[in-house]
This record gives C-alpha cells, structure tokens and sequence, in this order.
C-alpha cells in the first residue's frame, strides 16, 4: 500500500467530530504517512534526452560520424552534425511542451476536502496523512484508501477497480479504494492507506503523465526501423565489399591507401539508409501540437492523442455542461391537475435547502423557503440510478409525509387516470425544451431503510410539475456546423428526458428526426448498432449505457471522441478513442480523459480536430521522403556492391542532397495546416508511394552510372556530380507528388529548394566542399534524360497512387446517419 506502521492505533487521537490536529499532520507528514508521490507528470529531462539521443541509430550514425574523424574526413562527416541537431531540436521542443504540460496539470490538478481542527479543509492530494477524515460528497473522487466511519446514501462507483458499472452501496465500517468515485449521497471516512501503492495516485500520475501511447503512426515507423536494422549489416557488408573491390582488391586497397575512400563510400551507403528525421518528424510534430492546443488552453495529458483526433468520425457528447452550459434555472410550476396537498412549497424550499442535493433541486432554492431547523424523519439522497430523491415529515410539521422529487416516469409508475395525464403533460413541456420534475406526496412516513433496498413510498399521487431550464452555450451550434462540415456525425448521450434533449438538440441545429429513450435501448450487440447507426439523440442514458454505445460504435469501425462533465460520464470517456473532459468536470472525469478543456469552451473542439488532422496527416506525407531515400539507398547499395563498382556519391554530398530534397522540406510540411481526416492504414500507403519512388530514383542513378561507365573517359568526380544531379531532380518531383494539393507555400517551398540546387550546382566555393564539377555536355544530357523519364515515371504513380487511395475530404452527411467506413 505504499504506507507504514501507524505511530498509534488508527484514529485513537483524531475523533470524526473533529479531525486531526495540525500537531497530528506534522507527526505523520514527518513519519512519511503523507499521501505524497514522486511528480511524474511528464518525462524527466533525462528521459527526453534519453529517447532522443540513445537510440540505436543514432548509436551507428555516431560510430560512423567518429570513424570518418579518425580518418580524417570530416568534410564528409556533416551528417553526424546533422544528427545532432535533430536530437537537440527534439529534446528542445519535447522539453518545451513538458514544462507547459507540468504547469498545466498542476493548475489542473484533483483535491481533496478533509475535516482537521473541526473545520473543512480543502488541501491537495498530496497532503493527505494517515488517518485524516476525508469528506465525500458526489462527484468527488476517493483518493486514499479509507473506511466509512458515517454516510448517508453513499454509492460509490467502483468501476475502475473491478470492472463492474453498478454502483456499490456503503455503510459504517466499508472500505472505499482510492480511484473509485462518489456517485450519490454524501459521508465521511477515515484514511488508512496512503502513498505511491493507493489506486488514486497511480490515477492521478498516469492522468498527468507525457506519454508517447501506442499508435499505427509509430507502430509503422517502429516497424520500418526494426526491418532497415535486419538489413543494414548485411546490406553494409556488401557495399564494404564492393567498394574495396572496386580499388583493386582488399590488399591492393589495404595496400595503396585506397581503403579510406572505400570506407568513406561505404559509410556513405549505410547513412543513406537510416531515415534520420522521420522518428524526430513525429515527435515535433506531436509536441508541436501539444504546446498548440495547451495556448488554446486544452491541456493534452497524452501527446499521441492527436492522432485519435484525426481519426476521429463520430463524436459523443453529453449535452448538459457540453452543449448547454451547466446552470439549472428554476423556470416554473404547473398543476398536476389536482389540488397540491399542503406544505408541497416548503418541502421544494427543502430540497433546494439540502447540502447534498444536485444542481438542479438546488436552483429552488431561490424561489421556495425552508426552515433550516426542521429536520427530515427520512432522507434518501438523489441517485443518478433510481433519478429520484424522497424526504419524509412528521407530524405536526406542515409538511407531514413523503416528498420525492425526480423524472416523472421513474417516481410515477401508477398506471391510473391522473398518472397518465401528469405523463402526458410532462411529455408536452419536454418537448418544449423544459427539464421536468414532478413532486409527488404519500401520506406515509418511510422509515429509515436499508441502502441496499430504497424503494418508493406507497399512495404517490402527483403533487406538482417542475420546469427547469438550461442555457445554452452561444457556441454550440457553430461548433456543431463545424463537424457536419468536416463529415463527422454527432451522438448526443443524455441522461436527461429525451423529448428534452431534442428540444436542444433542434436548438442547436442539429439535423435530427426524433429522439430515442435508451431505456428501451436493445442489450443484443447487433441491435444497438442498428439503433445507433439510424439515430442520433438519445435520452435517459445510463453510465454503463454511455460505455456500451461508445463500444458499440468501435465495432462498427468508428473512431469515437467522447466529451463530458460528469462522473456519469467517465466509464464512457475511458473507453473511447479519445476522451475530451470540460473544465467542470469531476477529477475521475478528468483523470481517464487524454484531453481537458480548461476554460470549458466548447467551441475550442474544433481546433483541437483540426490540429490533430494537421499533424498527423502531414507526418504521413513526409514519411513518404524519409522512406523513399531509404528505398533507392538499399537498392543502390546492394546493387552496386554486387557489380563491384565505387558507391556514386560522398557521404557530403549526400548531406547536401537529403537536406534540399527531404530535411528542410519536411521540417515545414509536416506543420503545415491540413484539413482532410486521417483514416487508417499509413504504412501501407506510404510504402505503396515510396517504395517504386525510390526504385526509379535507384534506377536513374543506376542508368546514368551505367552510361558514364560504357562511354568512358569521364572523371569519378564527373559521375559523382552528374549522379547528384540525377538524384536531385527525380527527388524534387517526389517531393512535388507528395506535396499536392497545390498550394502558394508549397510551391514557394519546392521553388526555394530548386534554387538551393542551382547554388550548389553553380556556387564555387558550394563545388568545392561538397567536390562537385559540372560533368562534359555528352554526361550532362545522359543525367537529364534519365531524370526527365524518371520525373515521368514519378508523376504516373503518383496518379495510379491517388486513385488507388483517395484522398478523404469531409463529405456533407446528416446527424440521423453514420456511414459505415
């Protein structure tokens, strides 16, 4: 558990009336019985540093980058300087998004209410000891192991403990385990587990940890980096070979000197393969969009989480606190068609007087008085379960009997005359957009109960209707053309009245015929698929229902968000791809949510869709460059090698090739705007792209090697520079491919490294270094020719390979249908 030895027996200096005394927290916090853990809100510096430098290829790019400064050829070393400056930018700017991340998650993070000195205190996590008495109240989040010492209607949803979504009942003398949520009633109880062991600090640190999850984006790259890394020894031993060879033998090389150049040529072909970017592309690209989105002040507790955002194609919403804003209003009382009994207005004047009562019982208390020293004989406290409430009177109080207060259809089960009118008139001003509640009266005075078996008093007879409004957010409804816009369908999952919810729903523009009650929502998998796919508002939703349908439309192959406020609503945030909690929301919300809305703006949603889009979809476009240069330097090194002939290019030409063609080009592009969904399946597509790429780059290279080698007579430097060339323009047109659509700084880009190219070409000090010399007209002809058909042949498949992957631009669809994907 994370805790030791009590200095004494538990709570034997600290009665429930009181709490512990300061003098008491300091003897504990001083023991190390304090509920403190290690911060691990995000990666420490040496982990970032870590990730970015100690990885194996940067293991072999250093042994080659110290090998050629033994040699002596530090000219053709650059590439180890550009390493370098990759690791540096990545560990910059994921050092960067960590310390946003921390200073964030810190404002954003849970606390916990305790009873010290006899005063409520309201102190952090961390500061909790052993045997505090913890005040619970619902929606709070228990976050340290204790036991009941008093409670009133306590539940408690234990969910993430043992999988089960009901809630629990607990009375004097359970345990409650910390990561477990208050879902009705209100108690206190004793701490008696603490520390980094307790189920809520595990919560609290995974919530806020900078994680780089799981995702197809790095799956593929981890994939393709596993496959070069077989390769790369074989592949370099043939080159080695080759390029020896090539000077006459290994003792002839070993002999005249000749093996400094094979071993620079050979080092020249291993560096080709490594894609020395793309890890760092990624990682950029998702702490760029972290640190975009925290500005916005949406606080990403798990970087990878854009790209669910990209995927995204259905989102759910819950609509009170989403779509509306959260405030209940009380807005008005209608006759229940027989005289109210006496009393029924100071018993609402009690239920909005009641500390425990919710949001919307609450919002009458402005309107209906109580007197605060009369004392209910019986009290059950609201659950989200049962929607109801009940108090009971004695006599001679003018309120004598039971007063429940809830949803209609739940407190009214009668099926007589006046039951069925009440219904049908809450039906009516549901339909108006008016939450409603019926207050119902029994002449009977209900006993205290078991928690266990709450049951409604017998002889209800409608007092009353209660009408409440809520506000809705000014803009929801530019947010919800947004997602229809961009072909993302949207749920809403109420646990509200669904007649009420399509009032809203209708209000906000939402393109919805009717509205469905899920408590005729079918429990076969099938079914609720069916249901889900043809409608899109649903009313009366359960907890675990919200769960249920979030899976339910995964495995119609949809990648779902999930927004809410509400303890309710965390089994579903969990669940979903990504889980989006408003700034409302409870701590549990907050902790299995990848994503808070700090400012509760519903409006910042479609910002975070599209930075999500943007950045993965652009990760996918550079890695087509990085894959491609990897393609055409394995098969020039293999193919090379095998015919014994000196590798065509230097390490720094190389340098200078990947730096025009793909570094410099990728670093902008892959934080370029992008608006299209991402769908699955990017390996495959990038490999379709740059696989035959980088074969027609191998194989103008190839050509023009053949050539020079046939005709004879030209300078190894000649065939080096006409090969550069080759290799630069057919790569420029892939660059081209991938950059579509056409776009003014695309081309502005494009154009910027043609121009780079013309200065390597015709600079004399650029020709120096990098020993570059324009090759006789007879070879330069022969270099444009092979790069004009390959230039062809790139452009060809890049039309074979949009029409075999569309591109997915948001189509117009309707809220009462989801296509299938």
């Amino acid at each position: 558990m994370g805790t030791a030895a009590a200095p004494y027996p538990p709570g034997a200096d600290a009665p429930a009336g009181s709490g512990l005394s300061a003098d008491d927290v300091k003897e504990r916090t001083l023991a190390g019985l304090a509920n403190g853990v290690p911060d691990n809100s995000s990666r420490s510096l040496w982990q970032i540093v870590r990730a970015n430098v100690l990885t194996l290829f940067n293991g072999i790019v250093g042994g080659c980058f110290l090998l050629l400064l033994f040699l002596g050829q530090w000219k053709d070393a650059l590439f180890g300087f550009a390493a370098l400056s990759n690791a540096v930018i990545g560990v910059v700017q994921e050092y960067r998004a960590k310390r946003l991340l921390d200073r964030l998650a810190v404002l954003d993070a849970p606390r916990a209410r305790v009873l010290r000195e006899g005063q409520v205190q309201d102190i952090a996590v961390s500061d909790v000891v052993l045997d505090d008495v913890a005040v619970l109240h619902a929606g709070d989040q228990v976050v340290a192991d204790a036991v009941i010492i008093s409670g009133d209607g306590l539940e408690i949803d234990e969910s993430f403990l043992t999988g089960e979504s009901e809630p629990v009942g607990k009375g004097r003398g359970s345990t409650v385990w910390s990561g477990s949520t208050i879902t009705a009633g209100q108690g206190e109880a004793r701490v008696v587990g603490v520390g980094a062991g307790s189920y809520a600090s595990r919560l609290t640190a995974e919530a806020k940890r900078f994680s780089l999850v799981n995702s197809e984006i790095r799956n593929g790259i981890g994939r393709v980096l596993h496959w070069i890394s077989w390769a790369l020894f074989p592949v370099v031993v043939i080159v080695t070979n080759g390029q020896m060879q090539a000077k006459g033998g290994w003792d002839l090389a070993f002999t005249t000197g000749a093996w400094v150049e094979a071993v620079v040529g050979a080092v020249a072909g291993a560096i080709a393969m490594i894609p020395l970017g793309l890890v760092l592309m990624t990682s950029v690209a998702f702490a760029v969009g972290g640190v975009r989105l925290a500005r916005q002040n949406v606080l990403v507790q798990e970087l990878a989480a854009v790209e669910g955002l990209a995927r995204v194609d259905v989102l759910c919403i819950d609509k009170t606190g989403t779509l509306t804003e959260g405030r209940v209003v009380f807005d008005g009382v209608h006759a229940a068609g027989i005289p109210s009994p006496p009393g029924w207005r100071e018993a609402l004047g009690w239920f909005g007087a009641d500390p425990h009562a919710n949001a919307t019982a609450r919002s009458l208390a402005g309107t209906f008085a109580f007197d605060g020293n009369r004392v209910p004989a019986a009290v059950v406290p609201f659950s989200s379960a049962r929607k109801w409430s009940a108090a009971s009177f004695s006599s001679p109080h003018a309120a004598a009997g039971t007063w429940v207060l809830g949803a209609p259809e739940m407190v009214l089960q009668g099926n007589n005359a006046s039951t069925g009118d009440v219904l049908v008139q809450s039906r009516r001003l549901a339909w108006a957009g008016l939450r409603t509640l019926v207050l119902a009266y029994s002449q009977d005075v209900a006993p205290e109960r078991d928690p266990d078996d709450v049951q409604l008093p017998p002889g209800l007879t409608a007092a009353t209707l209660l009408t409440f409004r809520e506000k809705v957010r000014p803009d929801a409804a530019q947010t919800l053309s947004y997602f229809r816009q961009q072909g993302v369908a949207v749920k809403i999952l109420s646990g509200d009245d669904h007649r009420t919810v399509m009032a809203v729903a209708r209000e906000v523009g939402l393109d919805a015929v009717v509205g469905y009650d899920a408590r005729h929502l079918p429990s076969d998998p099938h079914l609720m698929e069916e249901t889900l796919d043809g409608l899109s508002v649903f009313g009366r939703v359960t907890p675990a229902q919200k769960k249920d349908m979030v899976m339910a439309l995964q495995r119609m192959g949809h990648t779902v968000a999930m927004t809410g406020d509400g303890v309710n609503d965390a089994l579903a945030l969990k669940e979903a791809d990504i889980g989006i909690a408003m700034d409302t929301a409870a701590p549990a919300t907050k902790a299995v949510a990848q994503l808070v809305l700090l400012d509760g703006r519903f409006d910042r949603l479609p910002a975070v869709v599209a930075e999500g889009r943007q950045v993965i979809v652009n990760i996918e476009r550079v890695s087509v460059l990085f894959l491609s240069k990897t393609t055409y330097a394995v098969v020039l090194s293999i193919v090379f090698g095998a015919l014994l002939w000196s590798f065509p290019f230097l390490p720094r030409q190389l340098s200078a090739t990947d730096g025009l063609t793909i570094g410099i080009p990728a670093f902008f592009l892959a934080l370029m705007s992008n608006p299209r969904r991402y769908k699955p399946g990017f390996l495959k597509r990038s490999l379709a792209m740059a696989v035959p790429a980088g074969i027609i780059v191998a194989t103008a290279v190839l050509a023009v090697q053949v050539y020079s080698v046939a005709a004879g007579g030209f300078s190894a430097g000649a065939s080096r520079t006409a090969s550069v060339v080759t290799l630069s323009l057919v790569a420029l047109s892939v660059l081209a491919a991938v950059s579509r659509p056409v776009s003014a700084l695309r081309v502005a880009i494009i154009a910027a490294m043609c121009l780079g190219l013309f200065l390597l070409m015709t600079v004399p000090i650029l020709q120096e270094f990098f020993m570059l010399e324009w090759p006789p007209p007879e070879l330069t002809t022969a270099s444009f020719a092979a790069a004009s058909v390959a230039i062809l042949a790139v452009l060809a498949l890049s039309q074979v390979h949009a029409r075999r992957y569309p591109v997915d631009r948001p189509a117009k669809v309707t809220q009462n249908s989801v296509a299938r994907p």
